[in-house]
């Protein structure tokens, strides 16, 4: 028989201590009424190689070195937890330690920035009752309830320390706020020290936060690209459109998740496992989702011929209807509702790049024709028309200008603000309205 290595025995070690730890939390009484929801998300990744089209943001490696994230929550509780991934990792990472805080909005206290946090806010976060853990390979680590009281709409600082080399090979590219990496176990520290200090606008490891609400509380997952993701919303700003539905459905008592990833396809890997291989991570396994929004396509329809997949054919209309209507049959399968959005306007997108051949008519002629198939195929519950909302109506394969970040491809800060607008908050999950025997179609506009 093999000798297990010194890593695989701590691993195996950790993970007897962590289920140690939820035998005792599943044994512990409960009132009914309590549950947790997924109140964040940012969905995981594999790293890519250096070649890659973008640069990553992150190191390959981090060792002896605290990472402090700001996430915004959608719904607050009296406790919550963390997720951190190491989904697409090879080898094990150790965490040395965790915390969670209050940051300090301004990020600024007595002459310094980046990544303060309140003082008195400050948690200890441990995993199986212990403060060390390790994420196994293909893994993804639940910490311990921590009695935090934080309210809805609010922003938590969490802090990890990783104190021996812990190969990056899962993060999300995209957070659209920026991150700190430091030196050494900085997880307690209210103001972080500049020395060895670096920022990213990516989420190493950190891929969840749930909340224990005191009443049953829902959510609603969105899955989808860039679009979704907030590719060019403004940093550090929560202005993607999921954002602002959060902030429309939180009086509601419910959450969003946001399971965008920037170069997302339905069908095919891009900057992110094809959609069908992770639904069910980041969408059916969330605690409290009863609704998700779909909407994808565009990069499914747009890379082919592109310096993503010069080589790549145009997948057929059929293809993506099968695609959609799988995600539709996976969701109604654990009694989700399943909302289709449109996808918007294109035309002239992303010039003076590598990827100014994004557009092309007969891609956009796809795109319509797909939308069409959504408004009317019958494959959803409801329908929300991201494409009337935000096209122009006298170009109409171009983005309003007012909505267009200005590359005619991602909305802008007013754009993501108007697609949220345009959700319809009582088709959106089946408790507000009674089913109805045909899909609704959700517009600000007509078609």
């Amino acid at each position: 028989m093999k000798s297990l290595s010194a890593a695989s025995v701590a691993a195996l070690l950790t993970f007897t201590v962590a289920l140690q730890g939820a035998a005792a939390a599943a044994a512990a009484p409960a009132t009914a009424a309590q549950a947790w929801v997924a109140t964040w998300q940012a969905s995981p990744q594999p790293v890519w190689r250096a070649d890659f089209l973008f640069p990553s943001n992150v190191p390959a490696t981090l060792n002896d070195q605290t990472v402090r994230q700001v996430a915004r929550i959608s719904l607050g509780g009296s406790r919550l937890r963390i997720v951190l991934s190491n989904a697409y990792g090879t080898e094990p990472i150790r965490i040395g330690k965790a915390t969670v805080a209050q940051p300090v909005e301004s990020g600024v206290v007595e002459g310094q920035s980046n990544g303060a946090i309140a003082a008195g806010s400050l948690h200890a976060v441990t995993f199986g009752g212990q403060e060390t853990a390790t994420i196994l390979p293909g893994a993804s680590l639940v910490s311990d309830p921590v009695a935090m009281k934080v309210a809805a709409l609010s922003s938590v600082a969490v802090s990890f320390y990783l104190p021996q080399a812990a190969p990056l090979q899962t993060f999300h590219w995209d957070g659209r706020q920026t991150g700190w990496l430091v030196a050494g176990d900085q997880t307690g520290a209210p103001v972080l020290r500049t020395t060895g200090r670096s920022s990213t606008t990516a989420r190493p490891l950190l891929s969840a936060i749930q909340i224990e609400t005191e009443q049953p509380a829902r959510a609603v997952a969105v899955i989808g690209d860039s679009i979704t993701d907030g590719a060019t919303a403004s940093l550090d700003s929560n202005s993607r459109w999921p954002d602002f539905l959060a902030e429309r459905l939180a009086p509601h008592d419910v959450a969003v998740i946001n399971a965008g990833i920037s170069g997302a396809r339905l069908l095919s890997d891009g900057m992110g496992v094809n959609a069908l291989a992770r639904f069910d991570r980041d969408v059916l396994a969330q605690p409290g989702v009863q609704s998700v929004i779909v909407m994808l396509g565009i990069n499914d329809i747009s890379w082919p011929g592109t310096a993503f997949a010069p080589e790549a054919a145009l997948p057929s209309l059929d293809d993506m209807k099968a695609g959609f209507q799988q995600l539709v049959e996976q969701a109604h399968s654990r009694g989700l509702r399943a909302v289709g959005a449109t996808l918007t306007p294109f035309k002239g997108a992303l010039p003076a790049t590598s990827l100014d051949n994004y557009y092309r008519a007969d891609k956009d002629a796809m795109r319509q024709a797909l939308n069409e198939w959504i408004r009317h195929g019958g494959a959803f519950d409801a329908v929300i028309d991201f494409d009337a909302a935000l096209r122009d109506p006298g170009q109409p394969s171009r983005m309003g200008q007012r909505f267009d970040s200005g590359d005619h491809l991602h909305p802008g800060d007013e754009g993501n603000r108007a697609m949220a607008e345009a959700v319809d908050l009582d088709a959106l999950l089946p408790a507000l309205r009674a089913s109805q025997s045909r899909p609704a179609t959700l517009t600000t506009s007509e078609d």
